[in-house]
């Protein structure tokens, strides 16, 4: 059982540098401020990693905003229609928790879920990060009508770019457990990742009003004086590796026809 750790100021700031750089990301959309690059895996890497990284210019979302909204699982429960179930399960420290996800993934795949470590900061140039990987939790082990995904490090870079703007990049290595057909990873960057992203520019725009319907001053990510989550140790985690979870072969699946109002997709 390998133990797991708490980010360092290194782990972020080389998270806040791989967001930023462009070497190596191929550009799988760009358009309207919206840009989704892919990383295939190095040589020799593994195949099963997916690499994926998502940017958004929103000229009207303070970045404090944007930060609120990532953190806000009930407001995402509203406005990701991807989600299954979402919630925090206990709190390690006053800037990091571990918690559980679980989501659509594009017919006929089976949906994923991830249970994973999260930590945030604040950075010195006033940019927030909020990393995750995946733990593995003793009362969260892989349930059957679902595939146990891993992260293997997945997070966002919220950056000011001025009093009511920002820019939001999204990264995230994955391993979605299985070998995944070519036309999911294809309309993972080039359409669900791009629409996700959209849908949470919008999200943003109305949290203020539908935060200020409810406890608008209780956002215990900013004060861990009003977090009501159970402690948990450290020590009662171990890191998730890939290779201990079942392999699913879906590659031979084919595009079902999207349902009306279908939005599902493997974005987290």
């Amino acid at each position: 059982m390998e133990a797991v750790s708490l980010p360092d100021e290194a782990a972020f700031l080389a998270f806040e540098a791989e967001c930023r750089a462009e070497q190596g990301w191929l550009t799988r959309y760009s358009r309207e401020g919206l840009s989704v690059w892919a990383r295939a895996p190095p040589p020799g890497g593994d195949p099963a990693l997916h690499r994926l990284k998502g940017r958004i210019e929103m000229p009207d979302v303070p970045a404090e905003t944007a930060y609120d909204v990532l953190h806000d699982t009930e407001y995402r429960k509203k406005w990701d229609t991807n989600v299954i179930e979402t919630h925090e399960i206990a709190s390690l420290s006053d800037g990091a928790d571990v918690g559980y996800y679980s989501w659509k993934c594009p017919k006929p795949l089976r949906n994923r879920d991830v249970v994973t470590l999260r930590s945030w900061r604040v950075l010195e140039d006033k940019s927030y990060v909020i990393l995750n990987f995946s733990v593995k939790h003793p009362k969260y082990p892989p349930r059957k009508d679902l595939v146990r995904a891993v992260s293997i490090l997945a997070g966002y870079l919220v950056e000011p770019t001025g009093t009511n703007s920002c820019r939001l990049t999204y990264l995230a290595q994955v391993d979605p457990k299985g070998s995944l057909p070519k036309w999911v990873v294809n309309k993972a960057s080039q359409y669900l990742a791009p629409k996700m992203m959209k849908k949470m520019h919008k999200a943003c725009l109305k949290y203020p009003s539908w935060k200020q319907e409810r406890k608008a001053s209780t956002k215990p990510w900013l004060h861990p004086e009003q977090n009501q989550l159970p402690t948990m140790a450290l020590s009662d985690l171990s890191l998730q590796h890939a290779s201990s979870l079942e392999n699913i072969d879906e590659s031979g699946l084919l595009e079902a026809k999207e349902e009306k109002g279908d939005t599902s997709g493997p974005e987290n």
